[in-house]
């Protein structure tokens, strides 16, 4: 074990005197939403305070590393607007920032703990599935009794051990958590923890608290699955002499009042989300209410405006539904809300999935499509009718409200084609003028009229935008071929 200044050294860097807080994925592949949710109230909780919030990329556990998956962190966060103070990619005065470069650390540490009285090398054969099975107990284990000397003498004979926390045997151990309150457990109920493994890594467990601890983490957020293990990371920073952080154990996100989400049944990562139409404004939105409320009514927040009003009081206790409903209401809402220059921006890719004509201006199909949207994967089949005339049937023409059939339809046809042949300027007054006068003078309602017309244009009953707008943007030449083609269509 190193002397007592190299601890005091690590020590020395740890800054203080701010909140400080740690987003620490695993790079096990996707970023689903109970994680995103995590690094939200991570990231929130400092910028409130004024204080800095970290990125830790936690990969001891070699055997479910997924090539890529940091990418996928890191593309996620930016995405988000997730941007960190400390990290693998910008360092910081406590790294490094990614657990196994910090292997050396662990084991340092660890026999420390030993020295302590706190943790005892374990040199009994067990498989990983027994360890995480709990099947060995404190109360089995023979090498808890070992003196130091014998210990000593069988490490250094190079017989392979784990080194185990050291329960104590009897009392008790209560620790706070910022949403559940005190909590009391017999330390009897407690094993004996690997903290470091026989590769010389060390077990989530005891690298988190360590790193916790070295990076001077003031608050540790985390799902509510770990509560039953905080009594083992108190007893360890107590071990130690180590200040505890504020536990923020958060509820977990459900699917529905039984299952929590799972990527293996089908729910989707933030990934999945922004794929099927979703855009990052509203995930996050609506991924930060989920367990937690600021009160009263209002529930769209812009990220800054998070920033300014998340409390750690607002956090529930309850789990919280994954409702996909909900979140295509918050996603319209955000839709409904951006400048027409940025909606087009954004849409204008969904529109050259099924519109490949460049004469069709995207632009102006986008601002048909705005207030008509809940999510983005609904605009290629609402607008596929500008590149291609789809095959329709006559029956589109008869509609009850326009009191518009297929006689009547025709007879509007024949007269409003030679009407818009005659236009000068294809704009929506002017074609919006041709036809309504053009109603006036045939005495019928303008809906008579342009139903046919619409049906003609788009060959499809249900189309964002009007007669008016379909025609200006299919272009005068192009609007006047199809009208051609209806009114051959109804003979």
């Amino acid at each position: 074990m190193k002397d007592l200044s190299w601890f005091a050294e690590r020590e020395a860097r740890i800054p203080a005197g701010e909140v400080r807080t740690r987003f620490a994925p695993s790079p096990t592949g996707y970023m689903h939403v109970g994680n995103l949710r995590t690094a939200l109230y991570t990231y929130l909780i400092a910028r409130r305070a004024g204080g800095k919030f970290l990125l830790r990329i936690e990969d001891t556990d070699q055997g479910r590393l997924v090539e890529g998956a940091v990418d996928v962190i890191y593309k996620t966060m930016a995405e988000c607007g997730l941007e960190h103070d400390e990290g693998p990619d910008v360092g910081g005065p406590v790294g490094p920032y990614v657990q196994t470069e910090r292997r050396g650390l662990y084991k340092e540490y660890a026999e420390l703990l030993m020295q302590r009285g706190h943790a005892y090398r374990c040199f009994c054969e067990k498989t990983e599935s027994q360890e995480d099975a709990g099947d060995f107990t404190r109360r089995d284990d023979p090498c808890r009794e070992l003196s130091q000397a014998e210990s000593d003498r069988r490490a250094a004979a190079g017989e392979p051990y784990v080194i185990r926390q050291r329960i104590p045997r009897g009392g008790t151990t209560t620790f706070h958590d910022e949403i559940f309150g005190d909590i009391t457990v017999e330390n009897a109920s407690l094993d004996d923890q690997v903290l470091l493994k026989r590769d010389g890594l060390p077990t989530y467990n005891f690298a988190n608290v360590v790193d916790d601890h070295l990076m001077g983490i003031t608050h540790v957020v985390r799902g509510s699955e770990y509560l039953s293990s905080a009594p083992k990371y108190n007893l360890l920073y107590e071990g130690f002499g180590w200040p505890i952080p504020r536990y923020v154990h958060c509820s977990p996100v459900m699917r529905d009042a039984h299952n929590k989400m799972s990527k293996r049944h089908g729910d989707p990562s933030y990934e999945d989300l922004i794929a099927q139409g979703f855009l990052t404004d509203a995930v996050i939105n609506y991924v930060t209410l989920l367990g937690w409320s600021p009160g009263g009514e209002r529930e769209i927040y812009s990220l800054d405006e998070l920033k300014q009003i998340f409390d750690i009081s607002g956090i529930s206790k309850s789990p919280a539904i994954f409702d996909i409903e909900k979140l295509r209401y918050f996603n319209a809402a955000y839709i409904r809300a951006m400048s027409p220059e940025a909606f087009a921006r954004i849409a204008e890719p969904w529109i050259r999935q099924s519109v490949k004509n460049p004469a069709i201006d995207a632009a102006a199909v986008a601002a048909l499509l705005q207030q008509r949207t809940e999510v983005l994967t609904e605009i290629p089949e609402k607008v596929d009718f500008f590149d291609a005339l789809p095959d329709y049937d006559t029956e589109l023409f008869v509609h009850k409200k326009s009191k518009s059939d297929r006689e009547s339809s025709k007879a509007m046809l024949e007269a409003v084609i030679p009407a818009l042949e005659a236009l000068d300027t294809w704009t929506d007054e002017a074609i919006l003028g041709v036809m309504t006068s053009l109603a006036e003078s045939l005495e019928v309602k303008n809906a008579k009229l342009m139903w046919p017309v619409r049906i003609a244009a788009a060959g499809k009953a249900v189309t964002p935008g009007g007669a008016v707008e379909i025609c200006r943007i299919l272009g005068k030449d192009e609007c006047l071929r199809r009208l051609r083609l209806g009114l051959a269509k109804l003979g």
